[in-house]
């Protein structure tokens, strides 16, 4: 299970110092999308595998850190 999806995200999101808005703009959604940001982080949703590549892409991470609970579930090791 994708436990820690969302903690990840958004520690990576406040450690770019960007809001849900500039992140959603960045990841190719529209500024309204922060509300879609907003139910990643609190777990209420998990992306389709295209959203995951881009928020990789975008913080520098392996998929792999953001999907797999063992790597980086204590959110210190941020690339």
């Amino acid at each position: 299970m994708i436990t820690y999806l969302g903690k990840k995200v958004r520690r990576l999101r406040e450690h770019a110092n960007m809001t849900q808005a500039e992140l959603a703009q960045a990841i190719g959604l529209s500024e309204r999308s922060k509300g879609f940001i907003s139910e990643i982080e609190s777990g209420k949703k998990i992306p389709k595998a295209e959203l995951v590549l881009r928020l990789a892409e975008r913080f520098g991470v392996s998929t792999d850190y953001l999907l797999r609970d063992e790597l980086g579930a204590d959110l210190d090791d941020l690339a």
